[in-house]
């Protein structure tokens, strides 16, 4: 009895093309996109619960420092990934005109932008 040829495994396919490794390191940066919502979540709880100032030395911490540093990086390239995806995925038509891609990845980074921006504002301003 014969068994089917299976081809021995790469564990580096996608380091083969530029496309397939941004591909793959965007889904990696999920984990870490993930720990910002987990930090951010820390914080609500540290912030409701009174332990403000437990949180804040646990983040003044070096090594979460750079954990979040990292994070900040990974989550702003997932989040420019992902907007410019959005013409790939989604078909947007006005009156039988199709929207070209560059306004589509355009108004996404726009919107970015003004809800930056905004967010910014609120946070920096001295009360």
């Amino acid at each position: 009895m014969t068994s089917a040829y299976r081809p021995p495994r790469d564990a580096f396919w996608f380091a083969r093309t530029r496309t397939y490794t941004l591909f793959v390191l965007r889904e990696l940066t999920s984990v870490l996109v993930a720990w910002t919502i987990v930090f951010l979540l820390m914080l609500v709880g540290a912030l409701l619960g009174g332990t403000f100032r437990d949180f804040t030395a646990l983040a003044a911490q070096p090594w979460m420092i750079a954990l979040n540093v990292v994070a900040l990086v990974a989550t702003a390239f997932h989040a420019v990934t992902f907007l410019n995806l959005a013409p790939k995925a989604t078909v947007v038509r006005l009156d039988g005109w199709r929207v070209p891609a560059w306004m589509i990845q355009g108004g996404n980074h726009s919107a970015w932008l003004a809800l930056s921006v905004l967010i910014a504002y609120f946070i920096m301003r001295s009360p």
